[in-house]
């Protein structure tokens, strides 16, 4: 478990990730504001820091929004989830939950709560259960999403013994920057990217999630042949999640397999232009 301080190395590694961050703070106001750390001063332990990120871009219907949503909201309400999250002590884990579609289009949906007990846990379902629609539609920026998942972990005042950014979706990125490359710049702060793939519109989002969104150890996508089996899904995810539950790394996609076979699949190996020193901006936005 980390201690109560954020420690020298952990800056070190997330000011890779943070040099990426000042151009969020440019963006629109509503989604923006709430930039303030919740927590000045030392920081609180908790087992799991979880970024619960929510696609809402144009391929999202309302009717798959709430199936979405009340997927989450039950999850939490389950028994294994509840059992997992009372399994870390007086610890708990931090969780906030938003929305993205566009690169610079993104919204809090729940802020960072604090669940120990059964009340707190409860409490964040109901919190999902009243959330609206902030963002419709837009493009499915992938990486807008996973850089503004590190500035939400950078803000929340916890303290967690692992860091993981969860990101849901049905489709690939078709704006901004590759989300491969923020993953990148996740990873080497120490933070894992999983994803729950949404097979609906394309069988092949699962093996994209695979090659280009997910990383960092324990790694893992999880698959839902559509929004109607989401909930199922997103259950199995967060008890793998909240518990650090190893996962079987699934063998790599053979050609003209069925994608929607796969449950998990393991994260490719990284590799960049910068090994042996931290990566900054220019090594994915190199100057014209």
């Amino acid at each position: 478990m980390a201690g109560s301080h954020r420690s020298p190395h952990r800056f070190l590694t997330c000011a890779a990730a943070c040099a990426l961050l000042p151009g969020i703070l440019l963006a629109s106001a509503p989604a923006r504001a709430q930039f303030q750390p919740l927590v000045p001063g030392p920081t609180r332990a908790v087992e799991l820091e979880l970024v619960l990120a929510v696609d809402t871009s144009s391929s999202v219907s309302p009717e798959e929004f709430d199936l979405q949503m009340r997927g989450y909201a039950g999850a939490f309400r389950d028994p294994s989830v509840l059992a997992a999250i009372a399994a870390t002590g007086q610890a708990g884990i931090a969780v906030n939950m938003f929305q993205w579609s566009d690169n610079r289009r993104q919204a809090i949906a729940v802020d960072w709560r604090l669940l120990t007990d059964e009340a707190s846990i409860l409490a964040f379902a109901e919190e999902i259960d009243r959330t609206p629609r902030f963002l419709d539609g837009g493009g499915t920026a992938i990486g807008g999403a996973i850089e503004y998942g590190l500035s939400e972990l950078e803000r929340n005042g916890y303290e967690g013994g692992r860091r993981v950014i969860d990101i849901s979706g049905d489709g690939r990125a078709n704006q901004g920057a590759q989300p491969d490359s923020l993953r990148d710049l996740a990873v080497l702060a120490g933070v894992t990217v999983n994803g729950l793939a949404i097979l609906n519109e394309d069988s092949s989002v699962a093996s994209y999630y695979s090659n280009n969104v997910i990383g960092g150890e324990g790694a893992f996508v999880m698959t839902a042949n559509d929004y109607e089996s989401f909930a199922q899904a997103i259950l199995e995810k967060l008890i793998k999640e909240i518990g650090g539950v190893p996962v079987v790394q699934a063998p790599r996609e053979a050609p003209g397999a069925d994608p929607r076979q796969v449950q998990e699949a393991e994260a490719p190996p990284r590799e960049g232009p910068w090994e042996g020193r931290v990566p900054t901006a220019w090594d994915y936005h190199p100057p014209r």
